[in-house]
């Protein structure tokens, strides 16, 4: 088996997948280490797996960043920072590995791994037509290549790039898809059932980010559940102080908790379009009304793919609580929004993107396998007689 190192950060929606590729490699018998922020540690070794903390990359704390021109900032710092490089290096120094499984937001971190001659497989945990596009070509994009890191050629040079997402609902981008780009579909629990609540019930899951406006978007919602006959759960993550909201008796608020454990129990999930809860929510046959908190992401892209597959509605995140209640009225009744939800998640369940993501790591190892004892083969001098 292989030793393979995987290279992430500390955002949200995109560890998750990442740690569950990495659990089916370790079950599969490769010797897995994950190389992160500090912060990641009790989270990694909380999934069964090795742990390496960046040394040499900047510190990043998701839970303040601050307004959108503060968030805007810490984005191209974290991004486009070419220390992780060093980490990956000193990593491979420590401990060598066959392969390296990057983060397609880990540019330093794949070009050293690129460069490493190492076999490389990317992970790309949002709408693959969002990182090739508004990423790639935004701010984030514009800074990387002045520094040397052009997305589009790293992830070129990758031997595969993994999408961990439906390909039914991600928007088409332009032009066919790069041959070493593969749909693996959604990494997800061995839980994941279609939700079947005996009463109106709704989760309310922000970013655990601290995108900008989320604290006021978050009471909005609040205040609209607040006259509606259900029970609700709100998640604040880390971003926001549950202590700072003013909360009716008929919502609850807790800081974390496992949204495969509250999905099955609720009948509408309201949230910011983030890709990881989002595509949980509709795995999970619920349809969703989509406040997106942060107009440069993914998540306007992931509100209009809810909305186009009329699996819910997507209002601005400045909408006032009497909008907001209005569209959780429509959605909470048995509608063609729910059917879809239904539908959408009867397909998102038949996948499994860890499986898929490991079988396409070992196809990975052993074409490099391959190619080394050829080339090696046609360097040995033949015998003569």
């Amino acid at each position: 088996m292989a030793r393979i190192l995987i290279v992430t950060w500390d955002g949200g929606g995109n560890v998750p997948p990442m740690l569950g590729i990495g659990a089916e490699l370790r079950d599969r018998g490769h010797d897995v280490r994950v190389l992160g922020h500090p912060q990641q540690r009790a989270t990694v070794e909380g999934n069964g797996l090795m742990f390496a903390p960046y040394v040499h990359a900047l510190p990043w704390t998701p839970e303040r960043i601050g307004s959108g021109l503060a968030f805007l900032i810490s984005s191209l710092r974290l991004f486009t920072d070419p220390r992780p490089a060093e980490d990956v290096r000193a990593a491979l120094r420590h401990r060598p590995a066959e392969l390296v499984l990057v983060d397609c937001m880990s540019l330093a971190a794949l070009r050293a791994a690129v460069r490493s001659g190492l076999p490389t497989v990317v992970l790309v945990h949002v709408f693959h037509s969002f990182l090739t596009s508004a990423w790639a070509r935004g701010p984030i994009g514009a800074l990387a290549t002045l520094r040397g890191m052009r997305p589009g050629p790293l992830w070129a040079a990758a031997d595969r790039v993994l999408v961990a997402s439906d390909r039914e609902l991600n928007p088409a981008g332009v032009g066919p898809l790069p041959t070493n780009v593969r749909y693996i579909g959604l990494v997800q629990g061995r839980n994941i059932r279609q939700a079947a609540p005996p009463n109106p019930a709704v989760l309310v899951s922000m970013s655990t980010m601290d995108c900008p406006g989320q604290a006021a978007a978050l009471q909005a919602v609040i205040d609209a559940l607040a006259d509606l006959p259900v029970r609700a759960v709100a998640t604040t993550g880390g971003a926001v102080d549950p202590a700072a909201l003013t909360v009716p008796a008929n919502v609850d608020v807790h800081r974390c908790l496992p949204h495969d454990d509250v999905m099955p129990e609720v009948s509408l999930v309201v949230g910011h379009g983030g890709h990881s809860s989002t595509m949980r929510a509709l795995a999970h046959g619920l349809p969703l009304l989509v406040l997106p908190l942060f107009a440069k992401g993914d998540q306007p892209a992931v509100g209009a793919a809810v909305a186009t597959a009329g699996a819910g509605l997507m209002l601005p995140p400045t909408a006032p609580p009497a909008r907001i209640r209005d569209a959780i009225r429509t959605l909470l009744s048995d509608g063609p929004h729910r059917a879809a939800a239904i539908s959408i998640g009867t397909r998102l369940r038949t996948q499994d993107g860890a499986s898929a993501a490991a079988a396409e790591i070992e196809a990975v190892l052993t074409t490099r396998a391959d190619e080394l004892r050829k080339r090696r083969g046609q360097e040995e001098p033949s015998s003569g007689g």
